[in-house]
């Protein structure tokens, strides 16, 4: 009888390593390269810790935006949002270039074929179309998670109004943007002629972009102020996006978060409006047990870095 209880609890124990081995390597697997959600247009998987990259991934159509890449990218943002594992975001497009835009094709089929004859009718659908065609890029900026968009190629159309939406924007020597509406008989509708201006602070040159779709390339986006920073190659930007990521990430979420909804809000209004929603804010925030972790590190000569901030 004793024995029969050595076997089986040493077959427990067997059974147990076994299994938290297998758990180990579910979670090895899981980790930097592992895909978390499935999507017909996006790849999501874990770059660095706390770090997600979205992937534009229709490489085989120039990361044209179909229907589904409109409905899809409200869904992933939306899910980055309530994340709490989640706080910076990198996002960027797979194959040769970062997009070629509205995918025409499926936009003729979904947008320009009215099912009724009455104009009113059809108007006030269209309208509600545009408006959920603009909801696909207002996520980035309704998303609490800074989102670097990392693009190289070619960006025109739909991808600058994407680009514009995000908080930090990269390129390589190579990208080059287009507002290429005009070209196509209608006028940028998502975000590009109401972002843009906001973005490099130029009238005059966004009237010139939008008027003529011109392209613009990598010299004169970094001098203009729509971006930040050129890298030799996509190699190099990733990497360069991920590390300011990750130490983004390294940092209070709270302060993250809050700085980001700040930003945002003061842009659209008046100084003395975003002032006084700061103090708004900021009369909760700044209760956070971070600030004590923070002021301590910094007495301490640590960095952000050598601080363990819980999630939110």
């Amino acid at each position: 009888m004793a024995l029969l209880q050595l076997f089986r609890k040493s077959e427990y124990l067997h059974f147990s390593r076994n299994l938290s081995l297998s758990f180990r390597r579910m979670s090895s697997d899981q980790g930097t390269t592992g895909v978390l959600h499935t999507y017909e247009t996006l790849k999501v998987s874990q770059a660095r810790d706390k770090v997600l990259h979205v992937e534009l991934n229709r490489p085989e159509k120039r990361n044209a935006m179909n229907q589904a890449f409109w409905r899809e990218m409200v869904e992933c943002f939306s899910k980055i949002a309530q994340d709490s594992d989640c706080r910076v975001v990198v996002l960027s497009g797979a194959g040769k270039l970062f997009t070629s835009g509205i995918d025409l094709a499926d936009f003729g089929t979904s947008v320009m074929q009215p099912k009724g004859g009455d104009t009113a009718r059809n108007a006030w659908n269209l309208r509600k179309k545009i408006m959920e065609y603009q909801e696909t890029f207002n996520v980035l900026e309704k998303c609490t998670k800074p989102v670097i968009v990392a693009f190289h190629g070619a960006c025109i159309g739909g991808g600058v109004d994407l680009i514009t939406a995000c908080d930090i924007r990269y390129c390589t020597k190579d990208a080059w943007i287009q507002v290429k509406e005009v070209d196509i008989g209608l006028a940028a509708d998502v975000g590009t002629l109401q972002r843009l201006p906001r973005v490099i602070g130029n009238q005059s040159l966004v009237n010139e972009l939008a008027f003529t779709a011109r392209k613009l390339l990598s010299d004169e986006a970094i001098s203009c102020g729509l971006v930040s920073r050129v890298f030799e190659d996509k190699e190099t930007m990733m990497e360069g996006a991920f590390e300011v990521a990750s130490e983004i990430a390294s940092k209070s979420p709270v302060a993250i978060e809050g700085t980001k909804l700040n930003l945002v809000y003061s842009r659209d209004h008046s100084v003395q409006e975003g002032l006084n929603y700061m103090a708004t804010w900021n009369m909760s925030m700044l209760q956070t047990e971070d600030l004590m972790k923070s002021a301590m590190a910094s007495m301490q000569k640590k960095t952000p870095r050598d601080v363990l901030y819980s999630n939110l």
